[in-house]
C-alpha cells in the first residue's frame, strides 16, 4: 500500500445543467498522504464543501478520478462506497453532534459497536482516543457536562474510533474561542500523527492553518497551494 491515503485526480463537479450550470471544481487535483495534515481555506462559495464531500464519497463528482487508500471509487456501488466510508474515512463538523443521553466514552464507542466490535475491545479503544485527546477524566460526563472544547475532542476521538486512514473536519473549531482552538487543533494534530492517518481541515482560521503541514485554497475550480 502506498503513502498517499487519498487521491483526487482532474476531478470537476457541476450543480445543474445549460445556462443554469453552476461549475464549482474545475479539474482540481489533491492528494494527502499518511501523517499529513492538510488546511483547507477558502472563502465561502469557492468549493470547500463539496471536496470535502468527494473526498469522503458522499458526492459523486461529475468527472475525474477519486482514489481512497488505493481504492479506486468511480465505479464503486453505493453499498461499496458506503463500506469504504464507514471503515476508511471519519468526519468532524463544526457542530458536534454528540448522543447527549450518552456519556463522551459511550459516545466514542458507538461506531465501534456499528462496525461489529465487542464492548471490551470498543471500551479499550476509547479510553485511548480519550487519553490522545486529553480528556479522559471526563469519560463518564454526558455531553452537557462538557465545554465546548471537550466536546469537540470527544467528537474528533469519535472520528477516529474505527481507525480510519483519512479524517475530513468542516471547520471543526467554528465555534470556540482562540484558546479553545488552539487546544482543538493540536488534539487533532496528535491524532493524525499517532495514528499515520490523513486529515483535510477545513477552516477560516488563518493562525490554525499555519501549523497544518500543507495550506491549500481552491481558486476558479482548482487546489492549489496558499500563502498566508
Amino acid at each position: 500500500m502506498s503513502n498517499v491515503l487519498i487521491n483526487l485526480k482532474d476531478v470537476s463537479q457541476t450543480y445543474g445543467t445549460g445556462g443554469a450550470a453552476v461549475h464549482v471544481l474545475k479539474g482540481a487535483d489533491l492528494t494527502v498522504s499518511k501523517g499529513e495534515l492538510v488546511a483547507l481555506v477558502a472563502p465561502s462559495g469557492a468549493g470547500k464543501s463539496t471536496l470535502l464531500h468527494i473526498c469522503g464519497l458522499l458526492e459523486r463528482p461529475t468527472g475525474g478520478a477519486v482514489t481512497v487508500v488505493d481504492q479506486a471509487t468511480e465505479k464503486l456501488t453505493d453499498r461499496q462506497r458506503t463500506l469504504l466510508r464507514r471503515h476508511r474515512i471519519g468526519y468532524v463538523y463544526q457542530f458536534h453532534h454528540l448522543l447527549p443521553e450518552f456519556s463522551a466514552i459511550e459516545n466514542v464507542m458507538m461506531p465501534q459497536f456499528i462496525a461489529g466490535a465487542n464492548e471490551d475491545k470498543a471500551k479499550a479503544r476509547s479510553i485511548e482516543l480519550l487519553e490522545i485527546m486529553g480528556i479522559a477524566h471526563r469519560a463518564t460526563h454526558r455531553p452537557a457536562e462538557l465545554s465546548g472544547g471537550e466536546q469537540q475532542r470527544v467528537a474528533i476521538a469519535r472520528a477516529a474510533a474505527n481507525g480510519p486512514s483519512l479524517i475530513l473536519a468542516d471547520e471543526p473549531t467554528g465555534n470556540l474561542d482562540p484558546a479553545t482552538s488552539d487546544k482543538v487543533f493540536d488534539a487533532l494534530s496528535a491524532l493524525v500523527k499517532e495514528h499515520e492517518a490523513g486529515c483535510i481541515i477545513a477552516t477560516h482560521n488563518h493562525d490554525l492553518a499555519r501549523k497544518a503541514d500543507r495550506v491549500v485554497t481552491i481558486v476558479d475550480g482548482k487546489v492549489t497551494p496558499a500563502e498566508l
